[in-house]
């Protein structure tokens, strides 16, 4: 673990050893990214203490780390590969978020295809009870969790949206929510402002929040929403999109960009709605899948796809998916042994 925030350099927390060392504040720019990325790794290398697994996500360890009694390398690539992973050869394991991410990874190291596998990331909450049958019905809002910037489709959502013919927006509302600060991950006050300018047409029906970061909070949203909204046009930049199993889980039907992470859940008129991201005119896309999904004749295809969606997300709760790295882990032990 990185030393900081006045943590002692050795600590055991529920049975889990922390040797921490020194670390850096993120950076700004590749090269000095790389740079505190190479010197971590090299502080971290002299503590490492005997293993079987070594899980790492950092860019240099791969390449450093050659004592096998540290453990067989399982390298997590929480990224879209950007030409390493042919220098990972000695990897026991490349393991991706998703399956469109371990097909790249196979892509670009063919002589490692064997060792890619896709493993979640998990649910942040166990599900809880259904909501029963009885309860009220949701609000007519399309709801936007996640960060404030271009390349979650962002601008192509609310154009959509205020371009809706009065008699197919109705009484619906498109909520947007999330940090907009560069700091935070967003893109700044005038994107957020030009998003602004393009809802002002229909007035309040297009309303901007700022983000939420409690579970609590977080759950309620998509538990009142209508249908959850995540346009993301990040085609190297996406690798799982867990804020769509997050709303999945709590059965508000999501409608997603045909990115290849969310197939591993998001099935078409199934668990979830997809609209075209490559068409020539994005927003028009876009605008004809919100204008079908917000019609009363399609408040029972998205209640059925709800429903169906918190079901496919029980899979991603923290203990099966546990589960899974662990028999993964075995495997790799037994491989390397």
């Amino acid at each position: 673990s990185r030393l900081c925030d006045g943590l002692p350099d050795e600590e055991e927390l529920e049975g889990v050893r922390h040797l921490r060392v020194p670390g850096f504040e993120a950076p700004k720019g590749v090269l000095r990214t790389k740079w505190c990325d190479l010197r971590y790794v090299l502080r971290a290398r002299r503590v490492l203490p005997p293993a079987d697994v070594l899980v790492t996500h950092a860019f240099w360890a791969p390449l450093l780390v050659r004592n096998t009694s540290r453990g067989a390398l399982y390298v997590h690539v929480g990224r879209y590969p950007k030409g390493q992973m042919r220098w990972y050869g000695r990897a026991a394991r490349l393991q991706a978020p998703s399956e469109a991410i371990a097909e790249a990874i196979r892509r670009e190291a063919p002589g490692s295809a064997d060792n890619a596998v896709a493993l979640p990331y998990p649910l942040p909450w166990d599900l809880g009870p259904a909501a029963e049958p009885g309860e009220a019905s949701r609000d007519k809002v399309v709801l936007y969790l996640g960060r404030i910037h271009p390349e979650k489709g962002l601008m192509q959502l609310v154009e959509a949206f205020a371009g809706l013919r009065p008699e197919e927006r109705g009484d619906w509302r498109l909520e947007v929510r999330g940090p907009w600060r560069v700091e935070q991950g967003g893109a700044g006050r005038v994107f957020l402002q030009e998003l602004k300018g393009l809802g002002e047409r229909v007035g309040k029906a297009v309303s901007f929040h700022e983000p939420f970061f409690g579970e609590d909070e977080l759950r309620s949203e998509l538990k009142r929403a209508g249908l959850f909204a995540y346009p993301s046009l990040a085609e190297r930049g996406e690798t799982f999109g867990l804020a769509v199993l997050e709303a999945m889980s709590c059965g508000c039907p999501p409608l997603v960009s045909g990115l290849g992470c969310f197939r591993d859940f998001v099935e078409e008129g199934k668990t979830g709605f997809v609209f075209d991201h490559r068409s020539a005119e994005v927003a028009q896309a876009l605008r004809a899948r919100l204008a079908e999904l917000l019609a009363d004749a399609a408040e029972p295809a998205r209640k059925v796809v709800g429903a169906a969606g918190r079901e496919a997300a029980k899979a991603y709760q923290v203990e099966g998916v546990a589960t899974r790295f662990l028999e993964d882990f075995r495997r790799v032990v037994g491989k390397s042994g």
